[in-house]
Parts: structure tokens; sequence; C-alpha cells
């Protein structure tokens, strides 16, 4: 499988594939294609995975893209400003924040995982169920804005406002810190929850949350009355 990214505002990735090769993608990932790629839409893995996908963010079907004939193009599309970020999926699982995956090879499993501590999902904006990929293969990822990376050493600590963690390391710990201090919550802009990332391991960090930026334009539409 080859792939390159194209595009800069809003990128996309083009992957060619074989005869036999497959990527999969949350329905409506696909912006275009070559003939010789079937199609087949389902749950990937049963209903209840399925349900897992849509309480984590993700559609309820996945659609897997098959080739059929030898270098078959295959397109798929960010859906906000940013970045496309390939990832290689190998022997260390990869903890996806929710809304982050875009596609992989057939060869990646993508299954929803929860976080020790029951408060980042009552409290934590972002929710407590993430995503586990794992396998052998090729992923790639949504980014809001512009990509940012660490590698934090054994116990170091970085608190990250909830709605820009990318992707970690499954060695790096998550939890939520609350803000100190009334007049912080109230009006600092940064809400009541930080989210805490321990080290050791990689984390994948982006400058803008989509979310935030859809809220605010929101709340400056003049309302009708």
């Amino acid at each position: 499988m080859q792939y390159r990214i194209i595009g800069q505002t809003v990128p996309a990735v083009e992957v060619m594939l074989n005869v036999g090769e497959a990527m999969y993608t949350q329905s409506g990932g696909m912006i275009w294609q070559t003939p010789g790629i079937e199609m087949k839409t389902n749950t990937r893995g049963g209903l209840g995975k399925g349900l897992g996908r849509l309480f984590a963010g993700e559609s309820l079907f996945m659609t897997t893209y098959s080739a059929t004939q030898p270098n078959a193009r295959i397109t798929f599309g960010s859906t906000v400003p940013g970045s496309v970020l390939p990832v290689q999926i190998s022997s260390v699982p990869l903890i996806v924040q929710k809304g982050a995956f875009l596609c992989a090879e057939n060869s990646v499993e993508a299954a929803i995982t929860f976080t020790k501590k029951l408060s980042v999902g009552l409290f934590g904006g972002e929710g407590f169920i993430l995503q586990r990929l794992t396998g052998s293969g090729m992923a790639f990822l949504e980014i809001d804005g512009d990509m940012v990376e660490y590698t934090l050493s054994p116990g170091e600590t970085l608190l990250v406002d909830t709605g820009n963690v990318v992707a970690f390391d499954e060695s790096v710990g998550y939890e939520i810190q609350t803000v100190k201090g009334v007049a912080n919550v109230l009006f600092g802009g940064e809400g009541l929850f930080l989210t805490k990332l321990v080290g050791p391991g990689k984390i994948v960090l982006q400058t803008q949350n989509f979310n935030d930026f859809a809220g605010k334009i929101i709340a400056r539409i003049p309302s009708s009355k």
C-alpha cells in the first residue's frame, strides 16, 4: 500500500491499493476513487462494536474499500482545516481521542477503550471512551489546526486543555485534573478541567479544538426574535 498526503488547508490522504489490499473509514470518509474498488459497509465487528464507536464519537457503520484491480486509488478527506497524520501501528498500541480517526488499513483494528478513572468520563468533556488502535499497518488521523508532538520522560507531566489531545502511546497515563480557584474556573476561559498526561511515551496534540471554534462562531450568530 502506497499513500501521499494532498492538499494544505483541508488535506486528504490518497492511497494506492493493489489487488486484495483494503482500507476502511467511518461513513462518509471517502471523497473520490478510481474504478476497481469494491465498497462494503457494515458495523465492522458486530452491533456491539458499532454502538461503542458511536458512543466514542465515530459513526455506527464503517466502510471497507477493497481493490479488485492493480493500482486502484482512493482518497479520504479530513473534515476541518488542519493536517492528516500517518501513523504506523505495530507492537505498541496507540490511544486516539474520539473524532481523530480518519482511516486505516484493514490489518489495523480500532476498538473502544476505557480510561482507568471514571471521573474522566463523567467530567472530562471529551468522554472517557477512547479508541485503541492495534494490529499492524498504517492508520491516518485528523488534526485540527497544527500538530505538535512531545515525548514525555517517565513521570514528566503535561496539562492540556480538553479537546487538544489527539493521540498518545498506551504507556502514557491519562486523567483529569480540576482547575484550582473559583475565579480561574469562571473567568479563565479554560473550563473546569484539564487533561493530565504523564510519561513515559509520545503524545500528539493539536493547536485547535474545532468543537470550541464552532461553538464560538455559533455564539456570535444573531438570533432571530
